[in-house]
């Protein structure tokens, strides 16, 4: 049995790292442990997604276990599945309405998602408010990198970086045009706007 001691990891890092143990293996448990009911829940919900059984509980300090075990049954990843080729639309610095330091909390949180799951993204459009992302500052620069390098196209909208004064501050991907942009998007049928 492989033990992932996730206690302070935060969201997603739980899940990926159960589950790349996960796809390393034919058969055997994976154990994780962490320190929040949440995060316990989403390894419960990754289990059933691959077709694991798994037991669960509490454990001491108000941490909690969940050892999910992988057999000849289970759900193997599938990288030629609906996400392959995907066109996602990003037109803010901040993920869902409300607090922008949960916001931008969890838009690092979804872009680092994005370099864990296979398949890639085809293309990551950044547009508006969206173009922070990309310029100097932020937070989700070594991330974007990473998808670059891996052969995901990052595109800026030059209309937004102009707007907001950021073109010379531009660290990842490359400046587009709203051309290219509609171009992507309509020849594209898989397009997530976030």
């Amino acid at each position: 049995m492989k033990i992932i001691n996730a206690r302070k990891m935060t969201c997603p890092k739980p899940v990926i790292e159960t589950k790349k143990a996960i796809e390393k293996i034919e058969n055997g448990v994976i154990r994780t442990e962490v320190d929040n009911e949440t995060a316990k829940i989403n390894l419960e919900k990754l289990a059933t997604n691959l077709n694991c059984k798994y037991t669960s509980g509490e454990i001491e300090g108000g941490c909690f276990y969940i050892e999910i075990e992988k057999n000849e049954n289970s759900v193997k990843s599938n990288e030629d599945n609906d996400n392959k080729g995907k066109t996602i639309l990003i037109g803010r610095a901040r993920l869902g309405e409300g607090n922008d330091e949960l916001g931008e909390v969890l838009m690092k949180g979804f872009i680092y998602t994005l370099k864990e799951i296979k398949p890639l993204p085809k293309t990551i459009i950044f547009l508006n408010g969206g173009v922070e992302i990309t310029t100097k500052g932020s937070k989700s620069i070594d991330d974007l990198i990473e998808l670059q390098e891996s052969g995901v196209e990052i595109l800026s909208c030059g209309t937004c970086l102009d707007y907001y004064n950021r073109k010379d501050q531009l660290m990842v991907g490359e400046v587009s045009n709203m051309y290219t942009i509609v171009e992507k998007l309509t020849d594209d049928t898989k397009v997530v706007s976030v």
